[in-house]
């Protein structure tokens, strides 16, 4: 089997690639690929800050989500290497999930996204200019 960290080259720290308008539009869309669905940023937000969460526990803080969504939702985010599954081989099974170092490393985009659309928030109350 071969290895993909041989194959695969990350930019030392402090060098960023240089974006164009077009390789920038690119990144961004693959981006938002890997977070659309209706439930993976709301399960985003409940794994963030190192939380490890059995199935039951996910679903008992999401209510109205299906349970074949939220498996769903989480089996892609576990494919694109945002969650970590975590099987405890036992009766009865017991399965958790957490992020992976790099779906945390999510938090701060996710916190600066909050905090732009408080921004409009504080917007339309002083001025009016947005519409509702």
């Amino acid at each position: 089997m071969t290895r993909t960290d041989k194959k695969v080259r990350y930019l030392p720290k402090g060098k960023h690639a240089q974006y164009t308008r077009e390789t920038a539009a690119e990144g961004v869309e693959n981006a938002l690929k890997l977070l659309e669905g209706r439930w993976k940023l709301i399960i985003l937000f409940h794994l963030f800050g190192g939380a490890v969460m059995r199935f039951s526990d996910l679903e008992r803080a999401i209510p109205a989500v299906s349970q074949k969504m939220l498996i769903q939702q989480l089996r892609q985010m576990e494919g694109d290497g945002i969650v970590r599954r975590i099987v405890h081989h036992r009766v009865p099974p017991k399965v958790e999930y957490c992020l992976t170092e790099w779906g945390q490393a999510l938090c701060p985009a996710l916190d600066a996204l909050l905090t732009w659309a408080a921004q409009r928030e504080d917007m339309t109350q002083y001025d009016g200019s947005a519409d509702t």
